[in-house]
């Protein structure tokens, strides 16, 4: 029998199902060749919708501290993801005026592949990284100061009492990753300065719906957010978010800018009413859009299986490009193993010479690509699309082609 799950946010009993993708073990457990004569535990993934507030989410099987506290994320090894930081930190520098006065936080800084670009401008930093192996990169290579714990409200209480505050505090791609979200956001209430900006960056869950990214769907990953819903979620701590920009960052994110609710000085951009209005047309504010989601996902995997083994048959060889916690998820969902994906290969040394967790792929250096000239290479995380197909185009030397699997199935031209 199934348990009763309540809403993270609102506490609403969940009774509508948005997609059921099966069982997975977590997205970044990575195997080492030692692990591969053991068993592994695998966890519903079964993502609801409340009925209330319309907040998606994933019921906590794991506690964080199993999926964070040793991670194999490391940001500073996508160009993209770098280039993209730093015209974020730009564009703060020039909106907001910052100076050496400010302090700028980050929550989930990873490796400080962002808060470094604030320190070479002069502007003090911190950064907060429940990991222990990302912050001490981000300490010992780049010289940025990280706290190494969990963000809530006590670690908010403990560092508001040492002085801490927070003129500039950002926390990208990190909500969707927070079981407890009221502690999370209470947590940020209380660090933020009364003049502050907080800055948050999340995929957009109208991008998910409309562009089939159910892989962005993971243990991992503990709600998904509209901006209706996070409206509902800052106003109920006392804070407004005051602007909102679309960026194409994984797939579509939005970008939040949000204020104390009794500051003046920031009024509500039209841009927030665009996007409500936007969602509104779209039907996420209607729970029945929700439960069509899932005839979406089984077409990509069928369609997906369909392409494998007509490949498999003709006597091709289909490898992987990437190990992203989004490519486990699209991998246990349509059953793959090494038979119809061969390997995939890594930039991150961190990653490679392990295997993906449940099919058990094995992960390698880009350079096997050259080795063992596939014919076709799925292209894992399709957010990089466009950067991967720059860095492998030698493929094209002996016949071999780019394959997605989201939106939709396809080899790229």
């Amino acid at each position: 029998m199934q348990g009763v799950y309540r809403c993270r946010f609102c506490e609403k009993i969940l009774n509508h199902t948005f997609a059921d993708l099966g069982t997975s073990p977590l997205s970044n457990a990575y195997l080492t060749e030692a692990d591969l004569s053991q068993g592994e535990i695998f966890y519903p993934l079964k993502a609801e919708v409340c009925s209330s507030c319309l907040l998606v989410q994933l019921p906590k099987f794991v506690a964080p501290e199993s999926i964070f506290s040793d991670y194999l994320y490391f940001s500073s090894y996508s160009d993209s993801w770098l280039a993209h930081s730093k015209r974020y930190v730009e564009m703060m520098l020039a909106r907001f005026k910052l100076k050496s006065s400010h302090t700028v936080i980050e929550i989930a800084s990873n490796d400080g592949y962002l808060l470094q670009y604030f320190k070479a401008a002069g502007i003090p930093v911190l950064g907060v990284e429940p990991a222990t192996n990302v912050a001490a990169v981000a300490v010992k290579e780049k010289g940025i100061p990280t706290r190494n714990v969990f963000f809530g409200v006590e670690t908010a209480k403990e560092m508001h009492a040492e002085g801490i505050r927070a003129d500039v505090l950002l926390a990208n791609n990190v909500l969707a990753h927070v079981p407890d979200l009221n502690d999370f956001v209470g947590g940020m209430k209380i660090i933020l300065a009364e003049q502050g900006v907080l800055t948050i960056e999340f995929p957009h869950l109208l991008k998910l719906m409309n562009e089939n990214q159910f892989d962005t769907i993971y243990h991992e990953h503990f709600s998904y957010f509209s901006l209706y819903t996070l409206c509902k979620v800052f106003a109920h701590h006392g804070l407004t978010i005051f602007d909102v920009e679309e960026i194409p960052v994984h797939g579509g994110s939005l970008r939040i800018f949000v204020k104390h609710q009794q500051d003046q000085a920031k009024p509500v951009m039209d841009r927030v009413q665009d996007i409500l209005a936007k969602e509104k047309a779209e039907g996420l504010q209607d729970v029945q859009t929700y439960n069509e989601f899932s005839k979406k996902t089984q077409k990509i995997k069928y369609d997906l299986l369909q392409f494998l083994l007509k490949a498999k048959q003709e006597g091709k060889m289909v490898a992987g490009y990437g190990a992203p916690a989004k490519g486990n998820t699209l991998l246990n969902y349509c059953g793959l193993h090494g038979d119809l994906l061969a390997f995939t290969v890594d930039r991150s040394p961190h990653k490679q010479n392990h295997y993906l967790p449940g099919s058990r792929i094995p992960i390698f250096h880009p350079d096997h690509i050259k080795k063992a000239k596939p014919d076709y290479v799925l292209i894992l995380p399709w957010n990089l699309k466009d950067e991967i197909v720059e860095q492998m185009a030698y493929i094209k030397e002996w016949g071999g082609q780019f394959l997605v699997a989201v939106p939709s199935v396809q080899v790229v031209q």
